[in-house]
């Protein structure tokens, strides 16, 4: 129990917070699983050679405009959970992503594309951060990453999910059903209940959602940082090595076709399997940060693996190793909720909600990188694997450098 909330009570936001992800995912991941036939489709017109490197130049920008959707995003419903409460977010981010993913089946053009996968980012920026918040504040702190790695391990199958309504429906279709999937969910939003300790720093006279207090003292401005940082490997492993292991695999000299939506279904089977042991593995280790370090290893171990055992390689060789980058980057729980105990009440809806998506937002970053190292290096492989090192090593040092949050009392304020 917790604030006198019985714990068959706490399973209830538990369950529609993991839901909530899971439709979430779907979304999120949707278009890096049918990119190839969602563009292919938009300029079937062209000639094949053409459409392939529009493939990869019109996927860069439309899946770079959709994180810079959810880094604004992040910012507009952080403030708003901190300020209205969780379940605001709860019920307007799903209520905007579900309206822009049905819109998304009537797109004509790449640009129309992009901009409303811009709004989409904007509905999906709100969701992981106000339910890890929320099932942070209900949870009782002896198990509280057990709670919220449950919430992101059933949620991250979405992308599994995606991946099979993809292999059965057109393009358009698979985005009908992530629109109709929210409005299911809204249904369920309605049995939710608030947190307890939003309720009571209402009461108090303190700042609720100040997004600028992350920046007014060094120390909090330090703590925001490296709560980013640490996640940045997440999304070089997604958003490049696996959402563009079609590529890589040609510069391997890989003979067999490479299906990169089948790449990140591999990943996110991964990641799902490793973002539930990852909370039994802080457990264990009573330390955050020992559980990070662990599955930063593992992540590295695979990065090694990806760039070395691929040359003339196969296509299963590149599922499996996708989800082994998936396994090691499946701390994604385990960081937005160190997020969450970082800061006070009136401010952790905004951590919790910008961090993830500050990191969403820095991967059209990572791709600017990667793709100046590709091009000053002449070598699409070597660009990636020293964009790997660099990615990999912002994130050591942040873990490195970051307050350990296990079993934190979460009922304070920022001042």
């Amino acid at each position: 129990m917790k604030n006198g909330t019985p714990s068959k009570l706490l399973a209830l936001p538990i369950l529609v917070a993991a839901l909530g992800y899971f439709v979430d995912i779907y979304d999120l991941l949707l278009f890096s699983i049918i990119r190839v036939p969602s563009i292919r489709d938009l300029y079937a017109h062209l000639p094949a050679a053409e459409i392939d490197n529009l493939i990869t130049t019109k996927g860069e920008m439309i899946i770079s405009l959709q994180m810079v959707g959810l880094l604004v995003g992040g910012i507009i419903w952080g403030v708003i959970g901190d300020k209205k409460g969780r379940l605001s977010v709860l019920f307007g981010s799903i209520l905007l992503y579900s309206l822009a993913n049905i819109a998304n089946g009537f797109v004509t053009t790449a640009d129309q594309y992009a901009w409303v996968r811009f709004v989409a980012g904007l509905g999906l920026a709100g969701e992981l951060g106000a339910g890890i918040t929320l099932v942070s504040e209900l949870t009782p702190k002896e198990k509280r990453g057990i709670a919220t790695s449950l919430v992101a391990g059933i949620g991250l199958t979405g992308a599994i999910v995606a991946f099979f309504i993809k292999e059965e429906f057109a393009w358009r279709t698979c985005y009908f059903i992530g629109g109709g999937l929210g409005f299911l969910l809204l249904i369920l939003r309605i049995s939710v209940f608030e947190s307890g300790m939003f309720h009571e720093v209402k009461k108090m006279d303190v700042q609720r959602g100040n997004f600028w207090m992350l920046f007014a003292k060094w120390e909090r401005f330090k703590r925001y940082l490296t709560g980013i940082l640490i996640g940045l490997p997440t999304w070089f492993v997604i958003g490049v090595l696996v959402s563009f292991s079609k590529e890589f695999a040609k510069y391997f000299g890989i003979l067999e076709p490479v299906d990169p939506g089948k790449a990140v279904m591999y990943a996110y089977a991964g990641i799902s399997i490793g973002d539930i042991l990852i909370g039994f593995v802080s457990q264990w280790l009573k330390s955050r940060k020992k559980a990070l370090y662990v599955f930063y290893g593992i992540t590295i171990i695979f990065m090694i693996l990806y760039f070395t055992t691929q040359q003339n390689g196969t296509a299963s060789g590149m599922y499996w190793i996708s989800a082994g980058l998936g396994f090691g980057t499946g701390f994604w729980a385990i960081f937005v909720t160190m997020g969450a105990e970082q800061f006070g009440t009136n401010l952790r809806a905004t951590a919790a909600t910008t961090i993830p998506n500050m990191v969403r937002g820095m991967l059209p970053l990572v791709i600017i990188l990667f793709k100046y190292l590709r091009e000053t290096t002449g070598s699409y492989i070597t660009g990636g694997w020293i964009t790997g090192i660099i990615v990999m090593s912002i994130g050591l040092i942040a873990v490195a450098t970051s307050k350990e949050t296990f079993g934190k009392d979460l009922n304070f304020v920022e001042e």
